[in-house]
Order: structure tokens, then sequence, then C-alpha cells
């Protein structure tokens, strides 16, 4: 497969490299440093190295982008113009939702197919086997290239911007997670009780992931205020162990305004939401809604 790189970061670095040797060319590397680190990357690729995009795009199959996300969407529309006709355009920045779907926008009067690239990991850790998120039309090319160096790919089933999106939804629960697991284990060793919490939470190992986030969803809406004086009593836990909370006042945050909209409810004669994650989810979005 024939590749054009436009940047060559330490993504588009470690990508030049990779698709290389897995046998793929890689045809040229624009890049707005033109110094010798530049010149030497573009020539262990055995590519040109270029300011700008121009004509020499028209020679990829796969047109993929790796610049900063802030300059995705401009970097984008100056090149589908050079893009042969059926050529990828794969967007691998770190731009928002918004911008990957104001990029496709700009692709459509084009013959070319958008894909959105969300790479799920760190790169500096995984290298080229950091798994990948793909969005778009030229999903399966994506997808072929990706997996010839080694990386798991999952093509889903949505638009432009929806990868990106999954991968922040993502850092929802995965930076939430951290955050309440390093409170909680702080307090733990300042307790002296690490290796007791361990074997009190074994229970969660049994659960798969997806079945306890939707039951918690579920039971939130009947349980909140009952929990909510629970998360205060934890939270005076810690106080008194001499720390200071910060996830667990958000937590706070959130049981309260869930138990504030339940009384609500209940003084306005309004009938509970059936038990299902899909009428408590749209229940608890009403509450979460920005004024």
């Amino acid at each position: 497969m024939k590749i054009a790189l436009i940047g060559c970061g330490e993504v588009g670095h470690c990508y030049a490299r990779a698709w290389t040797a897995a046998g793929h060319a890689i045809v040229g590397i624009g890049e707005l440093r033109q110094d010798s680190e530049m010149t030497a990357r573009a020539q262990a690729v055995g590519a040109g190295l270029h300011a700008e995009p121009g004509s020499w795009l028209a020679q990829a199959d796969v047109v993929v982008s790796a610049v900063y996300g802030y300059n995705a969407g401009e970097v984008a529309r100056h090149a589908f113009p050079h893009l042969r006709a059926g050529a990828v355009y794969a967007d691998f920045t770190t731009a928002s939702a918004a911008d990957m779907q104001a990029a496709a926008a700009a692709a459509a009067p084009w013959p070319v197919s958008f894909t959105d690239v969300a790479i799920m990991g760190a790169i500096a850790l995984l290298a080229e086997k950091t798994p990948l998120l793909c969005a778009g039309d030229g999903s399966q090319a994506v997808a072929a290239l990706g997996e010839s160096a080694g990386a798991p790919v999952r093509i889903i089933d949505g638009k432009p911007g929806d990868a990106v999106r999954l991968k922040l939804l993502r850092s929802v629960m995965t930076k939430g997670m951290e955050s309440l697991a390093v409170e909680c284990m702080v307090a733990a060793e300042r307790m002296g009780l690490r290796a007791s919490l361990y074997e009190v939470l074994a229970d969660i190992d049994r659960t798969p992931l997806t079945a306890f986030m939707d039951s918690f969803v579920r039971s939130h809406v009947l349980h909140a205020p009952r929990r909510l004086a629970e998360v205060r009593e934890a939270r005076d836990q810690l106080h008194e162990a001499g720390l200071e909370p910060l996830v667990l006042n958000g937590v706070e945050q959130l049981f309260n305004r869930t138990t504030q909209g339940i009384h609500a409810a209940r003084a306005g004669g309004q009938a509970e939401a059936p038990d299902s994650v899909e009428a408590r989810l749209a229940w608890l979005t009403t509450l979460a809604r920005q004024p």
C-alpha cells in the first residue's frame, strides 16, 4: 500500500517506520519542520519531505494525518484537492468530534473517503501496536493498514467524529476510575487496610464491567438518597484520617443532584422511571443537562 504521511512527530514517525517494516511504501512526508532531523526521518523510509500539501499526495492510496488536533481541519481542507480519486484520508489526530465532522463535510465534494481514527492508548508505551478505533467510509483500508503493523483495530458502525467521542467517553470512565482508585488506595494505606480492601472488593471481579455499570444506573435512581448518606460518612472518615478528598466531593455532588431530583419528582406526583437502563438513563439525563 502507498501511504502519504502529513506530520512526522512522535505518532507519524512511529507509523512511518512500522508501515515501512510491514512492506508498505511511504511516498512522501509533509512536515512544517524542514530541519536535518526531519530530513533524516524521511530518508530513513525512502520518502520525499514536503513543506505543505501538494501534488505529491496523489501518489498515495491512503493519506494519514498525524498533525496536532487544533490544526487538523485546516490541513485536511488543503490536502483534499490533491488526493487521487478513491483515496482514503485517515485522520489520526486528536481533533474534537466537531472538528472531525467538519473535516468529513469538507471531504464530501471530493471523490475520497474520510476516516476518523482514534488512537486508544499511549503511542509512547505500545508504539504501532496501540489499539485503533475507526469510523468512516475508509475504515476497512485503515484497519488493514493498522493490522499489518500489529495493531488491534475495531471498526464502529458510526460516522466520523464517533470514534473520538468513544475515546473520550472511555476516558470519563477510566480516568474517573483512576482518580477514585488513587483516592481510595491512599486512604486505605493510611489506615493500614489496603490488603483487606482488596479482599472486600473481590466480589467486583466476578461481574463483567458492562453489567456492573448497568446495575449502578438502574439502582442509582432508587437508592441515591441512602447512598448519599454513605458517601458523606466516607468523606468524614477521610477527613478523620487527615486526608482531603477531591474525587469524593464530586461523587457527593452527583448523588445530591439525583437525590434532589427524586424528591422533586415525588413531590410532584411523578411516577418512578421504569426499571430499565434506557428509561433510567433518560431520567438521569434530564438532571445532568446544563441549564
